[in-house]
């Protein structure tokens, strides 16, 4: 009887290392799970490593998914690579292990890198980016086809094997991904998170090395000293992570946040996010504005109510809660409620800057843009939006559909009252210009002259009502300032926005609008 030559090329056994043993397919599925898994837990956490240093930025977002790409690809490629050229079973546990090690030290390179490289600019957020996850995620992605090439003993099974491992490896990255975001980042540190991972690394691999040692003596390879090398390398990592210069003093689901006392005004707090200056309080006197745009926001109030008068007040965005606290200080009775993402922040603010809820006081936890959809239509007689994602204002804030809903709930005559910072040549600012413009009859800008020409990025305050503003008074009342701005309206304004790009909820390219030329 004769036998097809489909059957003979099935029944012959692969050249090469193939030939080695394959795993039990319990432990072949764990190592692809865990190392994919692994490599979207440090994709998640490097957003957060490099955040302080380079902000977090649709710019900074993209690098960290495109590098971690990069690694996966390179990872993937060099390690079938390797298992074509050598027994698999002696690789696996070196790429645990190894990887364990640059997590480890992922965490002091990137801390002492990200002081040099502190900044926006492209170069320095693709190079701190490159430093936190693409070593030991190419490591990770390398464990995959090393297991595919031990499965791989009957090429009748080629793709069931393939198929297998690789929707394997799909559920452990997604799964990392949802455990990291909804419980680990809310729950640990980053620096926990990584070297609790780096730890795990390293235990998994030295327990994979035991236990191929003992099948066919195909554990760690090398000498004693090499071995003793990487142990050294693996404690030298942790002990400069311990070392390494920390930027926050609490690590938020959203921020790395720390305040800090400002030397020349003992009362005085400066709540940084993210390494950028976000918010200053006044722990003794609520009524002190220190930086020019909440000082514009408060002489907006001020024209809008006489002081004294209460005012039911909207804000998006709570940082240190300045704007809230002067209101009620200069409004007894006015009722703030606050739409706050973080948490975490708004406990800090309770620790450290004296913010204290209550019948005027009320903050909320969530998306501004989900929370204002519920709030009733005429309800406020000012709306203050002053969110952020470190410099940039969150895109879904900045559309004219979000202008439509803080419209609906201002009462007739309300003012709507939006920081923005932007730098030459003032795109973002033009465009969020036209965008309220597109929503309310009156609108306004107030900026320093200099940002307003052009010449230095500044903090825009854009001012917007459906009554007309009051526009006299408020130019009078920004005059007793120490720096006086400049406020442009009518044809002023109208030859200041242009022909600007209106954003909407299906075209905000907020990010690339605050590039600079």
């Amino acid at each position: 009887m004769s036998s097809s030559s489909s059957d003979v090329v099935a029944e012959a056994a692969p050249a090469g290392p193939a030939t080695s043993r394959a795993l039990p397919n319990g432990l072949a599925a764990f190592l692809v799970f865990f190392s994919s898994g692994a490599v979207l837990v440090l994709e998640t956490v490097s957003l957060r490593l490099v955040g302080p240093y380079v902000g977090v930025t649709l710019q900074v977002t993209s690098s960290v998914i495109g590098i971690a790409l990069a690694a996966i690809a390179y990872g993937a490629w060099t390690g079938g690579w390797l298992a074509d050229r050598r027994d698999p079973r002696g690789l696996l546990a070196p790429a645990l292990v190894l990887a364990g090690i640059a997590s480890a030290v992922t965490l002091p390179v990137v801390r002492y890198a990200g002081e040099v490289l502190r900044g926006g600019a492209a170069t320095a957020i693709l190079l701190l980016v490159a430093a936190a996850v693409f070593v030991p995620a190419a490591l990770l992605s390398a464990v995959t086809p090393l297991v595919v090439k031990l499965q791989l003993a009957d090429l009748r099974r080629t793709g069931q094997v393939v198929g297998r491992l690789s929707g394997i490896g799909t559920l452990g990255g997604i799964t990392a991904t949802l455990v990291t975001g909804f419980v680990l980042v809310a729950a640990l540190p980053s620096t926990v998170i990584l070297i609790a991972l780096a730890t795990l690394l390293g235990v998994t691999g030295l327990a994979l090395g035991t236990y191929l040692r003992r099948q066919r003596g195909a554990g760690l390879p090398g000498p004693a000293r090499a071995k003793a090398t990487l142990a050294v390398l693996g404690l030298l990592g942790a002990g400069l992570s311990a070392v390494a210069p920390n930027p926050c003093d609490v690590e938020t689901a959203y921020h790395c946040a720390r305040v800090a006392e400002d030397p020349s005004r003992p009362t005085g707090r400066v709540l940084y996010l993210n390494s950028a200056q976000h918010s200053y309080v006044d722990l003794a006197d609520p009524t002190h504005l220190e930086y020019e745009y909440t000082q514009w926001i408060g002489a907006a109030a001020d024209v809008l109510a006489p002081k004294g008068q209460r005012l039911d007040a909207l804000h998006l965005g709570g940082g240190g809660f300045t704007m809230p606290r002067y209101l009620s200080a200069t409004r007894p009775g006015t009722d703030n409620v606050v739409f706050e993402i973080d948490g975490g922040l708004v406990e800090l603010d309770r620790r450290e800057l004296g913010v204290r809820p209550g019948p005027g006081l009320r903050a909320v936890v969530g998306d501004a843009r989900m929370l204002v959809a519920g709030e009733p239509t005429d309800s406020r007689d000012l709306v203050v939006g002053d969110a952020f994602g470190h410099l940039v204002v969150p895109w879904h804030l900045a559309t004219r559909e979000m202008a439509a809903e803080v419209r609906r709930v201002l009462r007739p005559g309300g003012l709507y009252v939006q920081n923005v910072i932007d730098y030459p040549p003032g795109r973002f600012i033009r465009s969020e210009l036209a965008t309220v413009a597109a929503e309310f009859r009156h609108v306004a800008v107030i900026a320093p002259p200099q940002a307003l020409a052009g010449q230095v990025g500044s903090n825009f305050l854009v001012v917007a009502s459906d009554a007309p503003l009051p526009l006299d008074a408020l130019s009078q009342r920004l005059g007793t300032l120490d720096s006086v701005p400049d406020l442009l309206a009518g044809a002023e304004f109208t030859g200041f926005v242009g022909d600007a790009l209106v954003l909407t909820d299906d075209f905000a390219p907020v990010d690339q609008l605050l590039a600079t030329a």
